[in-house]
């Protein structure tokens, strides 16, 4: 009894704050807090109140019955040979059959760890909870912080688009034509005929004076088309400015909209973080300004290490063990139990010379005795063994069912993992290649070579590739976790301070 619990305390002190090879990748805040959240949790604290309790199960099943003492008192002293008899007192220890208090032990202990396997599992699935929590934490802050650098650059290009529009010269650049002026119609060349010169003379002055007025209308005609389209174009301008401006100013909207949503959210997961640890919702948490993919290879043995270390296993291979301890003490107490006792018969001297026996009148008698338990009803017995049998055999179907099901659950989660590995590869390069085509088109739209619809778009983009690339790699690490979940954090638990759930 006592090696077990001291071997189990040592086990908890070395597991109770185990972080796993996951934290000692991450920040140290969020191995702090994992340590907060074991020394806090209320879920965790009660089931090794119940771990606690159930040791005590040990020493409880490793006893004896308690001896039965029966004192009689006779009202008047009977009179028997060898004086008066006064009192009779009985005092009997019955002794089960051998192995039988060793084989209760045994299944108290089972149930014992089967509880410590239990608690085990709690913390671990609280542990899996904070790096979820955490990660999506660290999601969010990174969402804040890219959509307040994108309202910068929205800024950026408002103060671009302003300077458009109240610059003449950059309407003109900003995509915006000016007509040009029409040039001037020549003059056909005079005849040279033989036969009338004179009217060819009049007819060629006539005809010089009719083509310079058709080359006065024409000019004019042509100045007068060329101020209308620069009026247009400079009105087009002014416009096209105008309303650049004013959508750039309802993208910047929609980002302060979506500021404060994300500014909201972070508090209530803040919130239910706390939760977790046990503090105050308003409790100050440090979040990262930038997180990084963790560095994980998936280990080809990791079944083997589920079967030896995760606590669902352990817990059901624990209770079956109990159920098979069980049915070997039901074997037992179907044997006969023995008792050892004594009586003492408390007696005075009697005046009758019959019954005075000489010196044996008043002597106390003391009489050496032993009992058998007879287990004559023999179904009962035999139904418990059948019972404690089929629950051991259900156990050991449970543990099967238990351990495919993590198999599965293990294949799937790395099926996630890769996928979301992919993804954090895929928007990286999305992001680079939106970046580089953000500046392009920004310098396009400054030369006024491109418009504005199309910077909105790349930046729009940009931003949605950095938030799924974010969110990928929170839902990478989270995946890498359930991973050790699976496993159990018991892979590299590190020594703690005893001083929290005290000496045993």
């Amino acid at each position: 009894m006592t090696t077990i619990r001291i071997k189990y305390l040592t086990m908890l002190l070395l597991m109770l704050m185990g972080t796993g090879a996951v934290s000692a990748q991450t920040a140290d805040s969020l191995s702090h807090y994992l340590k907060i959240a074991a020394f806090n949790n209320t879920g965790v604290k009660a089931d090794f109140m119940v771990y606690k309790a159930s040791l005590q199960k040990v020493p409880q099943a490793g006893a004896y019955a308690d001896p039965e003492l029966e004192i009689g008192f006779f009202l008047e002293p009977m009179d028997i040979i060898g004086g008066k008899q006064v009192a009779e007192f009985k005092l009997m220890q019955m002794f089960p059959w051998f192995g039988t208090k060793k084989a209760a032990q045994t299944e108290a202990t089972h149930m014992a760890k089967m509880s410590f396997e239990k608690f085990r599992e709690t913390r671990d699935n609280l542990y899996l909870e904070v790096y979820t929590q955490w990660y999506l934490l660290c999601s969010l802050q990174q969402k804040l912080m890219n959509n307040r650098d994108n309202k910068a650059l929205l800024t950026q290009l408002e103060q671009l688009a302003l300077r458009k529009f109240s610059s003449p010269s950059a309407g003109a650049g900003a995509g915006y034509s000016i007509s040009a002026p029409t040039p001037p119609t020549s003059t056909p060349p005079a005849g040279n005929g033989s036969g009338m010169s004179s009217m060819s003379s009049m007819g060629s002055g006539m005809s010089s004076a009719g083509s310079q007025a058709t080359t006065q209308s024409t000019s004019m005609s042509s100045m007068g088309s060329s101020g209308s389209s620069m009026s247009s174009g400079m009105s087009n301008s002014a416009s096209g400015g105008m309303s650049d401006v004013l959508r750039i100013q309802l993208e910047i909207a929609e980002l302060d909209n979506n500021i404060e949503s994300i500014l909201s959210e972070i508090k209530a997961e803040k919130a239910k973080f706390n939760a977790l640890l046990n503090r105050s919702a308003d409790s100050e948490i440090q979040i990262p300004e930038a997180f990084e993919q963790l560095s994980f290879l998936f280990d080809p043995e990791a079944m083997t290490k589920i079967s030896d270390q995760n606590p669902m296993l352990g817990m059901i291979n624990e209770e079956g063990l109990a159920y098979k301890a069980k049915a070997e003490m039901d074997k037992k107490m179907s044997y006969p139990m023995f008792g050892i006792g004594v009586q003492y018969m408390l007696n005075k001297k009697t005046d009758d010379p019959m019954f005075g026996m000489g010196d044996m009148n008043g002597k106390d008698m003391i009489m050496p005795m032993i009992s058998v338990s007879i287990p004559l009803y023999r179904n009962k017995y035999k139904a418990q063994q059948r019972e404690s049998k089929f629950w051991w055999q259900a156990s050991k179907e449970k543990y099967a069912n238990t351990y495919n099901a993590i198999e599965s659950e293990l294949y799937k989660t790395k099926h996630l993992l890769d996928d979301a590995s992919r993804k954090i590869s895929l928007y990286k390069k999305q992001s680079d290649l939106a970046e580089t085509t953000y500046n392009l088109v920004v310098q396009e739209f400054v030369a006024g070579k491109s418009d504005l619809t199309n910077v909105i778009q790349v930046q729009r983009q940009l931003l949605d590739y950095q938030l799924k690339k974010a969110e990928a790699v929170a839902s990478y690490n989270t995946m890498v976790a359930s991973i050790q979940k699976l496993i159990s954090f018991k892979d590299t638990e590190q020594n703690v301070n005893n001083t929290y759930y005290g000496n045993e």
